[in-house]
């Protein structure tokens, strides 16, 4: 009988290209931009069952708990979260979940931020893949291309495999083309897209990592040998893991071996990476046009028109992009929308802040949103689940008072603990040690009117802690 295929689901990007909605606390992947649920949500469900086994997940230490809470609320339960201390790209994570599983074991590379519509067509194509990597190989699942399209790497391939119908040896992989180029590519035939997915034997990786990339394979090893258990995290040794040299598992593996191959498909697949990609997969009205939100359009056609939170209009417009979200309305063409990320690194240069955070910010106790700020002063929604607490805690410069809307609130005021129940309030006097609790089972909803010399978030100590941060 096979071992379960172990999906290993990639989740360090940022999703840039998708601003003003995916942020760097909050990127795309932990979004419903493309069904109900979270794309790295869905992407779980699409390998939940045989012949899958349960998922490793590598995420970064900031969406640790956030991910956790949406895979626990699909109904997903994790093999492992690796969390990777320093962005290393794609191979050293392959090669740290890699040195998690037994050599035998085969494992499946997934990037988090992907829609696949056909999963028919993708069962079959793993079915396939399956049998290749029996033969030893490495094996890329290439996306039969549509139109020609410059946002993709491209994969040439090469003679059929004997005994195995629908796979073939990868001849070549081409960077991003040109729109002349992909022209041809789509004229010429036997070109695939590339999509970032993978199928192999653990131990087969590895070993082709260390026959290319030594470096890269002897310290993502030594990183996952000293990892260290926090919570329900599997921490990888950051000492070790910033030593890996930072390349795609492309680059580093797959363009050089000679175990390569390609199984092409047509599996209804979008990397979703700008905003036209949403426009393409969404459900278009009579003038091609998306709304999503409170929108209202008049003489408007092809656009993609979203709004998270107030009214949105547009009259006599076409082929563009709008989303409103609380802090930002972002404008651009359609046919430009991959340039967006020129804003954000213009943004990022200037430190704003609406590059990195929502207005609403999530913790593993809740979420708070800032509705007010000025001088010596800030005015924050809290909100609390059931049976979360936030740390105990001062502060050196700020004094707080919260008023409880909804919800029962248990206070810790130094050696002091009150409950207040609606409309109640109380005040936390600067370097008073403190912590909110949620005794109950419905939301806690708390306003906390922040004054003070120094608001800024790093202006904490933390003497206890649920969740493990320091």
């Amino acid at each position: 009988m096979l071992q379960p295929i172990v999906p290993v689901i990639l989740s360090g990007g940022a999703g840039t290209r998708l601003w003003p909605l995916s942020r760097e606390l909050y990127p795309k992947q932990l979004l419903p931009l493309a069904g109900e649920k979270s794309m790295i949500a869905e992407t779980a469900l699409r390998v939940a069952g045989a012949p899958f086994g349960a998922p490793i997940i590598v995420c970064n230490e900031e969406h640790r708990f956030i991910i956790a809470e949406q895979l626990r609320a699909a109904g997903v339960a994790p093999r492992a979260i690796l969390l990777e201390p320093i962005g290393r790209n794609t191979a050293a994570a392959a090669a740290a979940a890699a040195a998690l599983l037994e050599p035998g074991e085969t494992m499946m590379l997934l990037p988090s931020d992907h829609v696949v519509r056909d999963t028919a067509a993708f069962a079959v194509a793993v079915a396939t893949a399956r049998n290749v990597v029996a033969q030893g190989r490495l094996v890329t699942f290439g996306i039969d291309p549509e139109q020609p399209e410059t946002g993709y790497g491209y994969i040439k391939r090469g003679a059929a495999l004997p005994q195995i119908d629908g796979a073939y040896a990868v001849q070549r992989f081409v960077e991003k083309p040109d729109l002349a180029t992909a022209k041809a590519y789509l004229a010429e035939g036997g070109w695939a897209w590339n999509s970032g997915m993978f199928l192999f034997e653990a131990a087969t990786f590895l070993a082709e990592l260390a026959r290319y990339e030594p470096l890269i394979a002897e310290h993502a090893a030594a990183a996952a040998k000293a990892a260290s258990r926090d919570l329900d995290f599997v921490r990888l040794d950051k000492a070790s893991f910033a030593q890996a040299p930072s390349k795609s598992i492309d680059y580093a593996v797959m363009e050089r071996t000679d175990r390569s191959a390609v199984v092409p498909a047509r599996l209804g697949w979008s990397d979703v990476g700008a905003w036209n990609a949403l426009w393409e997969l969404g459900p278009r009205d009579g003038d091609g046009n998306v709304l999503l939100g409170d929108v209202a359009v008049a003489d408007t056609q092809n656009s993609y028109l979203r709004s998270e939170h107030r009214l949105l209009t547009a009259v006599g417009v076409h082929d563009l992009v709008v989303v409103a979200t609380r802090d930002v309305v972002m404008v651009a063409d359609r046919d430009r929308a991959q340039d967006v990320k020129k804003i954000v690194d213009r943004l990022k240069a200037e430190g704003r802040s609406e590059v990195a955070s929502h207005v609403v910010v999530h913790r593993p106790w809740g979420s708070y949103q800032t509705i007010d700020a000025g001088e010596r002063f800030q005015v924050k929604r809290l909100t609390v689940k059931p049976g979360a607490k936030i740390s105990l805690q001062k502060h050196a410069h700020r004094a707080e008072h919260w008023v409880v809307v909804s919800g029962v609130a248990r206070v810790t005021r130094d050696a002091e603990t009150l409950d207040l129940q609606e409309n109640m309030s109380t005040y936390i006097p600067v370097g008073c040690v403190h912590r909110l609790e949620n005794p109950g089972t419905e939301l806690l909803h708390i306003i906390e009117v922040q004054s003070g010399g120094y608001l800024g978030e790093d202006d904490i100590v933390r003497f206890e802690d649920s969740y493990g941060r320091k």
